[in-house]
């Protein structure tokens, strides 16, 4: 990869800004004869260019790649916060207008977008193997599979996430940690970003990863009826419940496909199931959960002997579990027990977020596992990189600690109507268009979950030409396993063409 730096940094003070913003700073890119001057004051705005190359798809790219940070506003026009944030610009495009913007996040509620950023869809990805362990030395390679040929991307990291801060200890936390909170600033935010960038002709795009998923499609709805800003898609990634109910029977029911999925990758089912390919039994499990499971679960103590027995007999088939254990549990496995349960006998545990990965316990006993296998195994390769990348090649200059996960307690799930938030952004603009994908061994936000979520927001089947799914034989980070990450990217740039409507066509039914 080629980089050149742009001599130029922009820096900004607001009057009546915080004590963070008062003192000068020294140049975000400084000349080489200039000392480089770091420090852990909060700039709220700042910004510093650097000029890149990248070959996708045969083609070479060139393209800018901006970090730096711009103000959150309160009502009284002075700036509460900083959010920091990277923007990739193909730079040989004439007609800005038509050039796609994917509005990018992550999720936690309290993390930065790094993971997508150098893990999927940006210029530069980390260093791992092709399964998505992590190798040393750390660092970053050109991502030749990424979405920079067809669309700019800005990664948003929301307020004590990466560089993101408060301009001072006297702003309050409950101004941005919260469900509605949350979308409310930053729909302010984007609305500031793309006025100064020039962006309100592009067609818009929002991806989210895992409550990231509930940020996007409470911001689709938002941008539209608070900012008047219109989208042409929301990709969910690994996405949360949005909001949508399912406790009882249903919530206990739906997570049997994702072990039946978990236990086929570790080879823990029946020989013939094993011997099949893993999509080729996944609907029969599915058929099973929703005409059989589902159903046997509503009528808990009024279900036969018999009947009980029969289904878990299925579960035990399906899940690589012992029909005793099922049956001790009165059909409804939890979770972190299954994570401890499928390996036992192997001495292992299995990923929360990942259960392709495994982890070693103190003990084989219990009921849940020590700590979350993969989540260890993605610090350990995302930390060095996403510092040294924004230190080191984007030439950002700061001693603020990079937060990977910052503290955003309390957050206020109050309110979280956002499965619903996104239909109704999707009814009011015809052109809106919703990608879902996710990977078969996500324990956190599963697949199951991810298809039921979509039958209950569209419940009258109105919006389906506008709606697709796509699973990956993988986990929450789906595209950390290298032929899931081009697929993945992929089936982003058939769904930004598909969703830019031809010339002339209206925004009607």
């Amino acid at each position: 990869m080629k980089k050149f730096i742009i001599p130029i940094a922009v820096l900004i003070l607001y009057s009546g800004a915080s004590f963070a913003q008062r003192k000068p700073q020294a140049e975000a890119a400084p000349a080489a004869d200039k000392p480089v001057v770091y420090n852990r004051m909060v700039n709220t705005d700042t910004s510093v260019t650097t000029r890149h190359e990248i070959t996708v798809k045969g083609v070479r790219i060139p393209y800018t790649a901006t970090a730096g940070t711009m103000p959150v506003w309160n009502d009284d026009g002075k700036a509460d916060a900083s959010v920091f944030y990277t923007y990739y610009e193909r730079t040989d495009v004439t007609d800005r207008a038509s050039r796609p913007l994917i509005i990018s996040f992550n999720g936690g509620p309290g993390t930065p977008s790094v993971w997508m950023e150098i893990g999927y869809t940006g210029p530069r990805i980390l260093n791992v193997d092709e399964e998505g362990y992590p190798l040393q030395p750390y660092g970053l390679h050109d991502n030749n599979y990424s979405i920079i040929d067809v669309a700019d991307i800005v990664y948003i990291d929301p307020v004590n996430t990466g560089f993101s801060r408060p301009v001072s200890k006297d702003v309050a936390g409950s101004k941005f940690f919260g469900v509605n909170e949350d979308i409310h600033y930053l729909a302010e935010w984007i609305n500031t970003f793309v006025t100064r960038k020039n962006r309100w002709a592009s067609p818009k795009y929002l991806i989210g990863e895992s409550y990231g998923t509930t940020r996007v499609s409470g911001l689709a709805l938002e941008l539209q009826n608070a900012e008047w800003m219109y989208l042409n898609g929301v990709i969910l990634v690994s996405p949360t419940d949005l909001g949508i109910e399912r406790k009882g029977p249903v919530e206990q029911s739906l997570l049997l496909p994702y072990f039946s999925a978990t236990a086929w990758y570790h080879k823990a089912l029946g020989s013939d199931l094993q011997q099949k390919d893993l999509t080729s039994f996944l609907p029969d499990v599915e058929k099973f959960t929703i005409d059989e499971l589902l159903p046997a679960m509503a009528k808990g103590s009024s279900l036969s002997a018999t009947d009980k027995d029969a289904i878990a007999t299925k579960m035990a088939m399906y899940s690589g579990l012992s029909k005793k254990v099922i049956l001790q549990h009165n059909l409804d496995i939890p979770a972190d027990f299954y994570w401890k349960e499928l390996l036992r006998d192997k001495g292992f545990t299995i990923g929360r977020l990942d259960s392709r990965y495994k982890g070693i316990d103190r003990q084989d006993a219990g009921d849940s596992p020590d700590y979350n296998a993969e989540l260890t195994s993605w610090l350990h390769s995302f930390t060095p990189a996403i510092n040294i990348y924004l230190r080191d090649e984007l030439n950002f200059k700061t001693d603020l600690k990079y937060n990977m996960f910052g503290n955003v307690y309390p957050w206020n799930n109050k309110g979280d109507r956002t499965g619903e938030n996104l239909r109704q952004a999707m009814a009011q603009n015809p052109y809106l268009h919703l990608m879902v994908q996710s990977g078969y061994y996500d324990g956190a936000c599963d697949y199951f979950n991810a298809k039921y979520s979509l039958w209950q927001l569209d419940p009258s089947g109105k919006l389906n030409d506008r709606i697709s799914w796509h699973g990956y034989r993988s986990g929450h980070m789906l595209y950390l396993r290298k032929p899931d990450l081009v697929e993945a990217n992929d089936q982003i740039r058939a769904f930004i063409k598909s969703s830019i409507p031809k010339q002339g066509m209206p925004a009607k039914y």
